[in-house]
């Protein structure tokens, strides 16, 4: 999934999931939308980015390159090691300045729950009821 935030001079991309071939379709749909907002600085946060390959590199690669073409920056914010080894393979890193001040949110896991730490052996014992059953598994029952 891939969602456009504007302001007067930014736009934001921000990329959850996987940035590869198959997801190529929405690509020149979504470029010729950053295109047409033409705002001098272009954020990609690719925080919960899961995975990308080529074909994710060669559509940022062009964002990057039409921002530059009108005098424009590309920040990546958020790309881990992987994603910039990616970029750097195929040339082109020096498109992108890299926050590497920036620091991700811990996301929740899909599935809506919420891990939950674990009892200390000094707390009170079990009664056995499902309710400290449930808890006992990572499972909120409030």
């Amino acid at each position: 999934m891939i969602e456009i935030a504007t302001s007067p001079t930014t736009t934001t991309l921000v990329i959850a999931g996987d940035l590869d071939l198959a997801e190529r379709d929405q690509f020149p749909e979504i470029a010729a939308r950053v295109v047409g907002l033409r705002r001098q600085l272009l954020v990609i946060d690719m925080c919960r980015v899961t995975f990308m390959d080529s074909t994710g590199a060669a559509f940022l690669i062009s964002l990057a390159d039409s921002g530059r073409k009108r005098g424009g920056a590309t920040v990546l914010r958020g790309a881990d090691e992987r994603d910039l080894f990616v970029l750097e393979v195929c040339g082109a890193l020096e498109l992108f300045r890299i926050d590497r001040d920036h620091r991700c949110e811990p996301s929740t896991p899909a599935s809506g729950f919420h891990m939950v730490a674990p009892r200390s052996s000094s707390g009170p014992p079990s009664s056995g009821t499902p309710d400290e059953e449930g808890d006992r598994r990572g499972v909120s029952t409030a």
